[in-house]
């Protein structure tokens, strides 16, 4: 089968989304499809050999982030000779409801076309001016995917309609062995089996995501930092992701400063080991997350979670059994929950092989074949032809 994907947000800035579509693509190609990605892209940026840019992007504020987008004549015209040129069986177009690449897609394209739908919000001012445009490019299509059902929700609330569930998904068996950054001790066992724990004063929590974007509650974290640091003298702070690393630390008691590592953007490699790296893996978020992939990334990897008690982290973590959950936003909570959890190493032993187990549900193995029963049905019903299995 040969599909076109369709993604919006910038090739060049790590995101839910783009990994999704990046895993994705790669996933099909694996089973013998012939897959196409494009993407707002820098000219000069490095991309994989299936995926073309659309040309640059533009920040614009969206759903309380700074998506960057691409939408003008320049792009329009590469998405048309884009699928001119590709004569694909079907076109999956990620976040159709965004202006970017995917209404331009919709309005170009003849044949079936697929949406997945990410987002989760409750209201939005440019989804509102946006809609009569949007929703002409939203007719035109032939099978919808959520993939959550907080996503499901936002789509049958503000642009109408409904879709099939189908989650993220996650590279499980990429994530469930490295080793530990170098001077980090990760998570080994004792002599008996049990994990080695991080000492009474001690133990380390990690963060992955964007620094600098208010609602990834990393300001929740370092404010239960500051208490937790004060009790536990050893204890350390582990963060990745796009920042201005100053900043961040800037934001911590000077007396606690040493103690916070922050590694910026990092490989993908890196990011893998970080998971193994850290006691504990907090996930401080405080909404607008429809799935939450971080979450199923350090379940992979075996990392005790500790997360924000939102709808879609209690979802994946299955109410607090495959990970610890806090209330939104309560940094004390926070405090007290890390804690509870860098003492108690048989907690954590349990929480990792939940999560483990839970994750299994979300491996690509298993996504990529509802998706393309998805590509089939669409194909039956808008052609009367369907390719059996995952087979090309």
């Amino acid at each position: 089968m040969k599909v076109g994907i369709v993604c919006p947000y910038t090739w060049n800035v790590p995101g839910g989304v783009q990994q999704h579509v990046r895993d994705l693509a790669e996933a099909l190609i694996a089973y013998g499809h012939h897959v196409s990605v494009i993407t707002p892209a820098d000219e000069d940026a490095p991309l994989p050999f299936y995926a073309v840019s659309a040309g640059r992007a533009l920040p614009v504020p969206y759903n309380g982030s700074v998506a960057r987008l691409s939408f003008g004549f320049l792009s329009a015209s590469r998405v048309r000779r884009w699928i001119r040129e590709g004569r694909f069986d079907v076109l999956h177009v990620h976040e159709p409801a965004a202006p970017s690449l995917g209404v331009l897609a919709c309005w170009a394209a003849d044949g079936p076309i697929v949406a997945t739908f990410h987002a989760s919000y409750t209201k939005s001012r440019a989804m509102t001016v946006a809609a009569p445009i949007v929703q002409t490019a939203l007719e035109k299509i032939s099978g919808r995917i959520a993939v959550s059902e907080a996503a499901r929700k936002t789509l049958v609330e503000h642009l109408g309609g409904d879709a099939v569930l189908i989650p993220n998904g996650v590279a499980t068996d990429r994530y469930a062995m490295a080793e530990p950054l170098p001077g980090w001790p990760g998570r080994g066992e004792g002599a008996f089996g049990e994990p080695a724990g991080p000492g009474p004063l001690g133990g380390t929590l990690g963060f992955l995501g964007r620094m600098d974007e208010s609602r990834k509650g990393l300001q929740v974290l370092l404010r239960a930092f500051e208490v937790l640091g004060r009790q536990r003298p050893a204890l350390r702070l582990l963060l990745a992701g796009p920042g201005d690393a100053d900043d961040v630390v800037a934001r911590v008691s000077p007396e606690l400063r040493d103690r916070v590592v922050v590694l910026g953007m990092v490989s993908e490699d890196d990011k893998i080991r970080a998971y193994h790296s850290v006691d504990v893996f907090v996930a401080p978020n405080l909404g607008g997350e429809s799935f939450g992939i971080v979450l199923a990334e350090a379940m992979s990897a075996g990392a005790p979670i500790l997360a924000s008690d939102i709808e879609a982290f209690r979802t994946v973590l299955l109410d607090g059994r495959a990970g610890a959950i806090f209330p939104v936003g309560d940094a004390a909570a926070l405090a007290t929950a890390a804690a509870e959890l860098l003492d108690d190493p048989a907690r954590r032993k349990q929480l990792s092989a939940e999560a483990r187990t839970a994750v299994r549900a979300y491996d690509w193995s298993t996504v990529a074949r509802d998706v393309v029963h998805v590509y089939e049905t669409v194909v039956v019903r808008s052609a009367g032809v369907v390719e059996s299995g995952l087979g090309a």
